[in-house]
This record gives C-alpha cells, sequence and structure tokens, in this order.
C-alpha cells in the first residue's frame, strides 16, 4: 500500500493520516476523494492545530493604489488594462496608523497594507517602516504586500517587526505566464525566500477561477506546501472579475471545486492559517460555512479589500452568531 492510500483510507476510516502528502499524485488522490471523506479529513486536521470555532480577523488597507507596471490579468490596478481606477501616491503614515486604530476597534488583530507596486523604491522604505512600527505599537500583527522586494528591504522591514509579508504565486507554474507576463514564477519564489530569510512569516496563496485546470490549483497547493517552510497563512481568492482586465469574462468558480482547494490546503498544510478571501460577496452563507468546516479560519473584514467589496461587518458577525464562530485571539493567531 503507498502512503497515498493510507492517506486516503484514513479518511474514510477516521484514522489519523500517516503523513501530510507532498507530491503531485498524494494531493490529486486526497482532492478526489468522496466529498464527505474529504471533508471529515480536513476537519480532522483542522481540529488537531486550532480551535475549529475561532476565525482569525485581518484588515486590509490599500496604501497606494493603481498605476502597477505588472500585467497581472486579474487586477484591477494594473496599468496594461483600461479599468478605470486612478492611480493614488503613497499614503502618509498618520492617515495609515488612523486606519489601523479604526480596524483594531473593529476586532482585527492584524493589520495588513497593501501598494501597488513592482515593488518599492527605496526612497519609499523610511515611510513603510514607520507604519510597520506604529501598527505594532498599537498591539496589532503586522503585515505588508509591497511587490517584490530585495534581500536588504526584506531585512529592514524585519527589524521595524513585520510579522507577515504577502505574496502570492498565484497559480500553478504550468499556467503563470497566461495570467502574468512582467515577472516569472521563480521571481515569486525568490522574494519569499528573501523575506523568510529575514525572518519574517510568509503569506502567500492563490486565485480560482482564472481559467486554470483543478490540476493547476492542487500543482499550485503543492509547491506552497513544498517550500523549506510552508507559508503560515494561505489565502485562497476567488476571482472577482474586473471590467477592464483580461480575465473580465472569466467563468465562475465552481462552489464545489472551491470548497475542495480549501480543504486539501487545510490537509496539506495543518498548521497554516487558510483565509477565505477575495471573493467573499459572491459566496452565500452555505459556501463560507463549507469553507470553514474545510478548514479556512481566517477572514478580512471591512466593507473594501483593497479596490474590491468585501462582506459588510454586520454580514460578517450575524454569520458568525449563526455559525457559533468566534474571533480569534491575537495569541493563538501568531
Amino acid at each position: 500500500m503507498t502512503e497515498s492510500v493510507a492517506i486516503a483510507e484514513s479518511a474514510t476510516q477516521g484514522k489519523p493520516a500517516l503523513a501530510t502528502p507532498h507530491s503531485f499524485d498524494d494531493a490529486t488522490i486526497i482532492y478526489n476523494l468522496a466529498f464527505n471523506d474529504l471533508l471529515f479529513r480536513a476537519q480532522q486536521v483542522h481540529r488537531e492545530h486550532f480551535d475549529p470555532n475561532a476565525i482569525q480577523m485581518s484588515r486590509l488597507l490599500s496604501i497606494k493604489t493603481g498605476g502597477c507596471p505588472e500585467d497581472c490579468g486579474y487586477c484591477s490596478q494594473s496599468a496594461h488594462y483600461p479599468t478605470g481606477l486612478k492611480a493614488s501616491k503613497l499614503m502618509e503614515v498618520e492617515r495609515v496608523l488612523t486606519e489601523a486604530r479604526k480596524a483594531k476597534e473593529g476586532g482585527a488583530t492584524r493589520y495588513c497594507m497593501g501598494a501597488a507596486w513592482r515593488n518599492p523604491k527605496d526612497r519609499e522604505m523610511d515611510a513603510l517602516v514607520s507604519m510597520v512600527e506604529g501598527v505594532r505599537a498599537m498591539g496589532m500583527e503586522t503585515c505588508m504586500t509591497l511587490g517584490m522586494l530585495t534581500p536588504e528591504q526584506s531585512a529592514r522591514l524585519a527589524e521595524a517587526g513585520l510579522d507577515y509579508y504577502n505574496h502570492n504565486i498565484d497559480t500553478s507554474e504550468r499556467y503563470y505566464f497566461e495570467i502574468i507576463t512582467t515577472r516569472s514564477f521563480a521571481d515569486r519564489l525568490e522574494t519569499l525566500t528573501n523575506v523568510r530569510d529575514a525572518g519574517i512569516k510568509v503569506c502567500a496563496g492563490g486565485i480560482l477561477g482564472m481559467g486554470e485546470t483543478v490540476e493547476d490549483r492542487i500543482s499550485m497547493l503543492v509547491t506552497l506546501a513544498n517550500l523549506a517552510v510552508p507559508p503560515e497563512s494561505v489565502p485562497i481568492n476567488m476571482l472577482i472579475p474586473i471590467p477592464g482586465s483580461k480575465l473580465a469574462d472569466a467563468a465562475p468558480v465552481d462552489p464545489i471545486d472551491f470548497v475542495r482547494t480549501i480543504a486539501l490546503a487545510r490537509i496539506l498544510m495543518p498548521r497554516s492559517h487558510v483565509r477565505l478571501s477575495a471573493g467573499r460577496t459572491e459566496m452565500s452563507d452555505e459556501m463560507q460555512a463549507l469553507c470553514f468546516f474545510a478548514g479556512a479560519n481566517s477572514i478580512f473584514v471591512g466593507e473594501t479589500l483593497l479596490t474590491a467589496d468585501n462582506p459588510g461587518e454586520d454580514h460578517d458577525a450575524a454569520l458568525f452568531r449563526r455559525l457559533g464562530l468566534k474571533p480569534m485571539e491575537l495569541e493563538a493567531s501568531r
């Protein structure tokens, strides 16, 4: 009996899996389990490492919007597509900190700051460092997504106390150039290495619904799981088709396939926070509930997600009450 078959059988028999699978073939076997068996196994793994009813809550602010030179086909902020979004300059530090205080008052334990750049310029680093230091002084975890980073930039942010750096790989290596041509898959992995080497935790995931195959989704998760240290946070996004973008007419993701991907992420990366990220406005409460059962235990809160809509806090609070969920305490989210 191969290890992958043993894992599959353990899911149907309610026994602990032998090991986390790290090959494409093993992951495919897990992904294709009967749906109830897959969710049962994912929930088992989830309970081994997390409070099953606690959800980590993050707030995301766009600190520099639009005008990005990258040609990511899904993005409203790319200068390559007529999406109608106007470019802005980097926000002033105090404005960012004012928004962070509001986020903390609203229950967020992690504050994420995103800038539409290919990479930050050295002249912008002082302001970024001040933002990190200011948010940490409020007692929240800090996260940034700024594009590609050099080892030196990673070290400066680490010294400032940056907890997490988000840099999604987006899709599989095979499908990558169908979505982005201005930087390579290897460039993505290099930034993740620079961040990890600097001592910053990694937040890396991908997007579903860009025309990729199921095999591409599995390959993406296997790539993340096989990093020297898997990402501490794994955001799984559902594409929001942006008018004017390359993927404006992309077909929607099948909800069951999306839940399967969440479950596979949980099984492959049992200690990671799996974030139900962009696209929640298009998900029913029932679909979100299935995602939480499959192992998602992190969300973004607030009305907006960078430039896209996000369910309001009132809606999330009502859903949490219906499902018996609670915000994750900061220490548990670290």
